[in-house]
């Protein structure tokens, strides 16, 4: 429900404090089931000595679903939105709280930038923080997470026989930061990357990691930094990111944690205990504010070590040695604060986000049972549609992401005859991005939906999103229509690529994978 007016006996003058209970003492006609997310101060008094009161939105609080899209998201009406987890959504609430934060700018814009801004960044900073389970003096906010990755590894001082670990899931930006500072840098730094293949047992994997490490620090090299992700961008994995900050921390390793897909998706209030060296976080992805915001932690320990923002702001100064850890704390959140003139209001939004989620949703519990259940049921819906299965998931390791296998099979270079199939012929792996590109751009011309497809270990994937606006019968419909488009790709519609006949192939390519009747 929505609504411009309400008036009422007069009163004193109502705040945003003021909850359902208090208004209602005060309207001539109590309302119910209703949140007042922002109330316009001004008010009209009008001849009869009634007050009007004038609200930006109120809202019944709709169920999960294709209620809570109509409501209160505003997508097309012919758009299905299954690819959330790339740049996100947020209702109409915040964008009608960003609506206020731009026109306050507009209207007095010396006075927004110079005083009004630190105040209600400062207010954002301290609502964010326990989501994180950190003190604010630890968190600042910037535009996105590569911001965050590039800003850790443009301040750090490198020296000759330093070493990067990563892995080969990481984030392609991230990735290309790392040789964009080796080319840059006048010593040589190493890089090792180590390979995952999911499923993966995570035991196994954490023990290479922590073997090499070991091996590298006896035979003389440094391993300064490891970078690893909280939920991998693809395919969408949890990764045992705490267990890989404790190895870390055993061995004298820096820890960067790209935690694009973490705050409003898993849950991070751990994070200041678990206490990696930096971590940054995307709010525009799965939190709910307007695009572009995150969250940048650096634990108090390290502070020192970022010297400079990015771009350099006008809160850098020089570091004297007289100067205490706590002027350097200060510094810190005061450098991050004013980076340059951008539009900020994405940040100002975080405390109206994290209201929605807290009075429209339930909390963040709630949204993350409804969307961990989503993606598992819906995946599993999609995945029997198409015949084949999701990647599977490691109990606790939950997401809101579903990896769904698609019926294209491909060859590979194999001994392995356990991937046995009934099918004849398959692609060769250099025509996945041909596939890929063709299954992408024919959904969003003829669906009007974008499909997130990928190719993870001789595999194309679709990663598929759930969210609170998701039913069932979403993931249904997309299974249809992605079971259409791989029949046309198997009977050849795409340009360029050729199915083989397995009789011609060699034995050790002719175990392949993405069949209709295989199972990895």
């Amino acid at each position: 429900m929505d609504a411009t007016k309400i008036t009422c006996e007069p009163q004193p003058h109502l705040t945003l404090d003021s909850d359902l209970a208090t208004i209602n003492e005060l309207l001539i006609e109590p309302l119910t089931a209703v949140t007042f997310l922002e109330i316009i101060t001004t008010v009209t008094i009008q001849s009869n000595d009634i007050i009007t009161f004038s609200f930006i939105k109120m809202t019944i609080r709709p169920p999960f679903g294709h209620r809570m899209r109509d409501t209160h998201f505003q997508f097309s009406s012919s758009y299905t939105p299954l690819n959330h987890g790339s740049f996100g959504a947020y209702p109409r609430p915040i964008q009608q709280a960003q609506d206020a934060f731009q026109k306050q700018c507009t209207e007095r814009p010396s006075t927004f930038y110079v005083y009004d801004l630190p105040e209600l960044i400062d207010q954002s900073r301290e609502a964010v923080a326990p989501l994180l389970g950190a003190d604010p003096k630890e968190v600042v906010l910037i535009p996105n997470a590569t911001t965050g990755v590039n800003t850790v590894l443009r301040n750090l001082k490198w020296e000759e026989g330093d070493m990067i670990v990563y892995f080969s899931t990481i984030y392609d930006a991230c990735e290309k930061t790392i040789e964009s500072v080796r080319e840059m840098l006048g010593v040589e730094v190493a890089t090792y990357c180590q390979v995952l293949e999911f499923p993966i047992n995570e035991e196994s994997k954490l023990g290479e990691f922590k073997e090499f490490v070991e091996l590298v620090k006896a035979m003389g090299t440094k391993v300064k930094l490891a970078i690893f992700d909280t939920v991998l961008t693809f395919p969408g994995v949890r990764m045992p990111w705490e267990k890989l900050v404790q190895i870390c921390k055993e061995l004298g390793v820096l820890s960067l944690i790209d935690g694009a897909h973490g705050i409003g998706h898993i849950d991070l209030t751990h994070l200041g205990s678990v206490s990696p060296d930096f971590f940054v976080s995307n709010c525009h992805k799965w939190l709910y504010t307007p695009r572009s915001c995150a969250v940048f932690y650096v634990p108090l320990r390290n502070q020192h070590l970022i010297r400079t923002s990015l771009p350099t702001s006008h809160g850098y100064r020089k570091i004297s040695e007289n100067d205490t850890l706590e002027d350097i704390n200060n510094y810190f959140v005061s450098m991050f604060n004013f980076v340059a003139t951008i539009d900020y209001t994405p940040y100002l939004c975080i405390p109206a986000a994290i209201s929605f989620r807290n009075t429209i949703c339930g909390g963040e519990a709630s949204i993350r049972q409804y969307c961990f259940d989503l993606a598992k049921t819906g995946g599993n819906l999609c995945a029997s549609t198409l015949n084949t299965h999701t990647l599977p998931i490691l109990p606790g390791r939950e997401t809101f992401f579903t990896n769904i296998k698609l019926p294209i099979s491909f060859l590979r270079e194999s001994n392995d005859k356990s991937h046995a199939t009934s099918e004849t012929t398959a692609f060769k792996p250099a025509d996945a991005e041909k596939i890929k590109v063709w299954l992408n751009k024919t959904a969003v011309k003829e669906f009007d939906t974008y499909l997130q497809i990928g190719w993870h270990a001789n595999v194309l994937w679709v990663r598929l999103s759930a969210q609170i606006y998701l039913e069932l019968r979403d993931f249904e419909w997309v299974g249809e229509k992605l079971k259409g488009l791989c029949e046309r790709v198997n009977e050849g519609e795409v340009e360029g690529t050729k199915r083989v006949d397995l009789a011609g192939v060699p034995e050790a390519q002719s175990s392949f994978i993405c069949g209709s009747a295989c199972d990895d």
